[in-house]
């Protein structure tokens, strides 16, 4: 037997508890996306703009949570699907400034209220003091410095 510190238990691990937690939330939505014939990680790259506006690259990874050769990847795919266009900064040829198009947002649209109502069933299954409070508490989490 290990004499050295005790592990924690899977059950009360905080990454694993973070990883099926996310797993419990997605899997709802995984559905509704796959409906709609994106990924998550497009959905996420969709919800950004629609809600920022034009984006650089960089700026959409790090608010959909990609590293960036993924968000290549991803924004080619977009592309293609006629989601978004991208263009090259007027002010800097170097960078590229990608855009949500029409349908990019009727898309948003047509899948928001669906969202919506998987999210509003699970704020009222943990009532809605604990689901605000626990993205209080990701929030906290995610703004230390470890």
């Amino acid at each position: 037997m290990n004499a050295g510190p005790k592990t924690p238990s899977t059950a009360r691990s905080l990454p694993i508890a973070l990883l099926r937690a996310r797993e419990r939330v997605m899997g709802p939505i995984r559905v509704m996306l796959s409906d709609a014939g994106v990924t998550e990680q497009q959905w996420r790259v969709l919800r950004v703009l629609d809600e920022n506006g034009p984006m650089d690259p960089t700026s959409i990874a790090d608010q959909a949570v990609l590293l960036l050769p993924s968000l290549t990847r991803i924004l080619q795919k977009l592309e293609s699907k006629g989601l978004v266009t991208r263009i090259q900064s007027e002010t800097d040829r170097r960078r590229q400034v990608v855009s949500v198009t029409p349908e990019g947002s009727a898309l948003i649209s047509a899948n928001l209220e669906a969202s919506i109502q998987i999210f509003d069933q699970l704020r009222m299954q943990m009532g809605e003091d604990r689901y605000d409070a626990l993205l209080d508490l990701l929030s906290e989490l995610n703004d230390l410095d470890i």
